[in-house]
């Protein structure tokens, strides 16, 4: 059976982990950054563009280039790279697909299943669009965690013995979220 990653998709930047040896590890991407950028692009000669690459381009290449696409997740909104038009799912895909071949190449064996965050507040909808962008990316998605739950978790899991209550802020890039463990 094949290792469960867990993928933080988030609105500005995106992040893979595993359980390795008793703790949880972040997996550096392709180019050794533990955080990956959520931008995906086309290159002036029609090359996906994922992170950093994309982000550097960002500038130069607005209309080939989309970033915080996780706020339009579960909406009919399509969004333009070039001439083409995509979906919320299919642009957090790419981000998927690239954090899985990270999780892969770091591995050293095929991974084809997640556990991605979301913030708390998303609908059923945008859970739904998210396992869609999951499977898209050829990963099945065991569950779908609420960011701060996840945060609470990984601070909870070395902390069980303690009796405590303890007050989890998620700042993300995109939303602020709190949880009481």
């Amino acid at each position: 059976m094949s290792k469960i990653i867990g993928i933080d998709l988030g609105t500005s930047t995106s992040e893979v982990s595993v359980y390795k040896d008793g703790q949880g590890v972040v997996i550096p991407n392709l180019q050794g950054e533990k955080i990956t950028p959520s931008v995906v692009g086309l290159s002036e000669d029609g090359e996906l563009l994922i992170g950093r690459d994309a982000q550097d381009q960002l500038l130069i290449r607005p209309k080939e280039t989309a970033m915080e696409v996780k706020r339009l997740m579960g909406t009919e909104h399509m969004i333009a790279l070039g001439e083409e038009k995509y979906t919320p799912q299919q642009i957090s895909a790419h981000i998927l697909k690239y954090l899985k071949e990270c999780a892969e190449e770091y591995l050293g064996e095929p991974v084809d299943r997640a556990v991605i965050t979301v913030p708390a507040y998303f609908t059923d909808e945008q859970r739904r669009a998210t396992v869609e962008a999951g499977k898209i990316a050829d990963l099945k998605v065991e569950r779908i965690i609420n960011e701060p739950t996840a945060a609470a978790l990984a601070y909870g899991i070395s902390h069980m013995e303690d009796n405590q209550y303890i007050l989890v802020y998620d700042l993300g890039g995109g939303t602020l979220d709190v949880t009481v463990l």
